[in-house]
């Protein structure tokens, strides 16, 4: 998989025009100043604000918009002086009562913000363009860059059939007992099956969460959620702890996981809009998609349409996508 560099974020200031190197003539006027020595003192030796961390301003940043309403900003300023920018431009004061340092150090109390100038972070989110992750919170940020590496998805349905169940397990050992990363959303039925197969298999593996990382989706995955870490893999997410799921944290996890791997196999979907079809639609347009074919009891009409629309490619079983990896 042909990855694209990361896009350079340093900072870039505009230039400022130069200061007139003569003082301006001083008007005496019979009028005596009404401020204070004190408060004039206060003017003249006033203290500026810190520059805020570029890790805090993210996550302040991330908290708050999505990527694509800052892109043109960061593509000109540091993170700092887009929020700076942002809290000046925000007449409700809500931006204002936000401590990005407290808030991050809170947060950091339970898993960790990577930012893309940490040497852990994924490359190849880059392909994302605009929608370029400012940041994502990670348990096990330090096993990243090996894990992305190999990174393949299997997803498919929440409400899985049997048959889907098998084939999510079949699939999912081959995969990583070929030394591929199965990454997958712990979510209920084809993905919580391939994050088993693949512990059973004694392989790490690489979950991306709809929600903050304080908790699993669903909730009574908890262990799941824990286990991934704890065997050497990863559990990342781009939302801070205390973010609840919802459709649009669904769909942007989506977006992510199709991102972060080299791969999607899709095992089954439904043709409408939950997260595993998401996922495959933006994989179809950003990195190879794979599907075995609709059998009897198998639900897949999403995976029959983009097979009849040539946007996947159809692998009868576990060996043959193996051999398109």
């Amino acid at each position: 998989m042909a990855v694209r560099a990361a896009p350079l974020l340093g900072r870039r200031h505009r230039a400022q025009p130069h200061q007139a190197l003569t003082a301006p003539s001083i008007q005496h006027t019979a009028h005596r100043s009404t401020a204070t020595p004190a408060a004039a003192l206060s003017r003249r030796f006033a203290v500026p604000s810190p520059v805020l961390p570029e890790r805090a301003a993210r996550a302040a940043l991330a908290a708050h918009f999505t990527p694509a309403q800052l892109a043109a900003e960061l593509a000109q300023f540091s993170a700092h002086e887009v929020w700076e920018q942002r809290v000046r431009s925000d007449n409700s004061g809500h931006l204002a009562q936000y401590n990005p340092t407290d808030e991050l150090a809170n947060a950091q109390l339970s898993c960790q913000f990577v930012i893309p100038s940490d040497e852990v972070w994924p490359a190849a989110l880059a392909d994302l363009g605009p929608d370029c992750p400012l940041g994502l919170w990670a348990r096990g940020h330090d096993q990243l860059p090996q894990l992305t590496a190999s990174a393949v998805a299997v997803t498919g349905n929440r409400n899985a059939t049997e048959q889907a169940i098998t084939r999510a397990r079949a699939f999912a050992t081959a995969v990583a007992e070929a030394g591929h990363t199965v990454t997958a959303t712990l979510a209920y039925g084809v993905d919580a099956a391939a994050h088993r197969a693949a512990a059973l298999a004694g392989r790490a593996t690489l979950a991306v969460l709809p929600r903050g990382l304080d908790r699993a989706h669903p909730h009574d995955h908890a262990q799941l959620l824990s286990s991934v870490p704890a065997t050497g893999g990863a559990v990342v997410s781009l939302y801070r702890p205390g973010t609840e799921a919802s459709g649009a944290t669904l769909r942007a996890s989506a977006t992510l996981l199709a991102a972060l791997v080299r791969a999607v196999i899709l095992i089954e979907a439904l043709d409408h809009p939950e997260a595993a079809m998401h996922t495959a639609q933006v994989a179809a347009d950003l990195r190879p998609l794979l599907t075995p074919p609709a059998t009897e009891g198998i639900r897949a009409d999403g995976s029959a349409r983009l097979l009849a629309e040539q946007r996947a490619v159809l692998v009868p079983n576990p060996a043959q996508a193996l051999a398109l990896l």
